[in-house]
Formats: structure tokens, sequence, C-alpha cells
């Protein structure tokens, strides 16, 4: 399994409409064999950030779903991207 997480920050005038043509591509990717979870949202502090976290059954189907997941072109430009992608060899309920 893996995950990758993290933020970065784009126009504050542009986040909603930013991460609202995200919808999709997060409805299709929950959907898709092999997705975990996939979310893209707005920090509820920081009116600049955006915080994203995918998690995916293995790097192939992460690939698959690159190469045919069609992301929107916003047109924003990202700044300051602290995304990283982990590699899990366990997991457990942490409550």
């Amino acid at each position: 399994m893996l995950i990758i997480a993290g933020h970065y920050s784009v126009s504050p005038k542009l986040r909603q409409s930013y991460v609202d043509a995200f919808a999709d591509l997060v409805h299709r990717a929950r959907a898709y064999p092999g997705c975990i979870d996939l979310s893209i949202s707005a920090d509820p502090i920081d009116p600049t950030r955006v915080n994203m976290i995918e998690i995916w059954t293995s790097d192939e189907v992460l690939a698959a779903w690159r190469k045919n997941c069609n992301p929107p072109k916003t047109g924003v430009k990202m700044h300051d991207v602290k995304v990283q992608k982990h590699y899990i060899s366990r997991s457990e309920a942490p409550f």
C-alpha cells in the first residue's frame, strides 16, 4: 500500500474553484479499483492551502489510474508544494 499526502498553496481567490474542479476526479478515483481513498480539500485555517491525500493498493494501480485519470486543467499555479509518497508495510486501527 502507498500513501501520497501533503499540501500546497494556491491563490486564495482561486482556491475554492480549484478544489471544486477536482470533485469529479475525486469521485472517479474513489470508484477506481485499488483506490482506497483520495481527497483534495481546502484547509480550514490557511486560505491559500490545499490538503491532499491519496491511498492506493500499489504503484501499479496508481500508474494505471494516472494514465487515464484526465485531471482538470485549472491553470492555477501551485506554490510551496510539500507532498510525499509513503510506502506502507503495516497498518492498524489507531483507536
